[in-house]
């Protein structure tokens, strides 16, 4: 594919050995992603972005859309541009002790990365006020201020917290540590996804089986809190029955840790033997191995659905 004219800012890699304590003593990076989900002929499917090459973190492995918590997702000035600004965020994440300033912005981020990496937008009205919207922000007017120029309210009712990762203090895989909120969305009608070609230059919808299938077969690489995501969807034969889950659930916060058995190495979740947590939060596998760089189930493939 070609290169875009000017490619991401770099970090830290995310795929390096392990062995950096100053990342591991940090904080994990807040940040939103976005389970963006529609119903193809064979069901439910979701988007997957394949994040450009020349980015150090992730280079080349497929994700679901999302990015870091900035600063400006906690600004005040969002409140009149929101469809539900009096909304108690913290709650809704499943998260009381979390300020509610940094709560909605978590929201906010899930939106505005939806729409910088993959063009969905999150709004009302919608229409033909979308390229105008777009217009603004690719001036560089802010969020806030280009939504109420244009007479669009960021729809924070069409993300539903999904669960929680946050990253362990030494993990089986990379350096850079995050605490993920994971929304779920459903892709509005006559929307389509269209990766940016900065961050992301390819769109995939799968299904969520056929995505592990592909990763099994090592037709494309993902990291392990999208392979769990998936593990879980699977589970669902449609969009509009996985967006009923997330209207009931309150969202599960999981720790991932690692763990070692003889030559057996890799991340175990909360329900497993080596896990300090004995309840599941969770479907599928409890732990998954590395093999090579890659993540699986111990029980092979089949093991994603136990």
């Amino acid at each position: 594919m070609n290169q875009p004219a000017n490619p991401p800012k770099t970090e830290p890699s995310a795929t390096r050995p392990t062995g950096a304590r100053g990342e591991a003593e940090r904080p994990p990076r807040a940040s939103a992603s976005v389970l963006l989900l529609r119903d193809g002929s064979a069901g439910l499917e979701v988007l997957l972005l394949r994040r450009h090459p020349g980015t150090e973190v992730l280079g080349g492995v497929y994700v679901f859309p999302g990015g870091k918590l900035d600063a400006a997702d906690c600004d005040p000035a969002w409140a009149p541009a929101l469809d539900q600004p009096e909304l108690d965020f913290a709650l809704r994440l499943n998260e009381p002790s979390t300020p509610p300033e940094q709560a909605r912005g978590l929201h906010l981020a899930a939106l505005r990365e939806l729409y910088e990496e993959a063009g969905v937008l999150l709004a009302a009205p919608a229409g033909g006020a979308a390229a105008a919207l777009h217009h603004s922000l690719q001036q560089g007017q802010v969020w806030p201020e280009a939504l109420r120029q244009h007479g669009v309210r960021a729809q924070t009712a069409a993300l539903r917290p999904w669960s929680r990762w946050i990253t362990p203090r030494n993990p089986v895989v990379g350096t850079a540590r995050f605490d993920t909120r994971f929304f779920l969305a459903l892709l509005p009608p006559g929307q389509q996804a269209v990766p940016d070609q900065r961050e992301a230059v390819e769109a995939l919808w799968l299904s969520p089986r056929a995505a592990l299938q592909r990763h099994w077969a090592q037709e494309l690489e993902l990291i392990a809190p999208q392979l769990m995501a998936l593990a879980e969807l699977a589970r669902f034969e449609s969009a509009a029955s996985a967006w009923q889950q997330a209207l009931g659930r309150r969202a599960p916060c999981i720790e991932p840790m690692p763990f070692a058995e003889g030559a057996l190495r890799g991340l175990c979740y909360p329900g497993d033997p080596c896990h300090a947590q004995p309840e599941r939060l969770l479907p599928g596998p409890t732990r998954l191995r590395v093999v090579g760089r890659r993540f699986e189930p111990v029980g092979g493939f089949e093991g994603w659905f136990a």
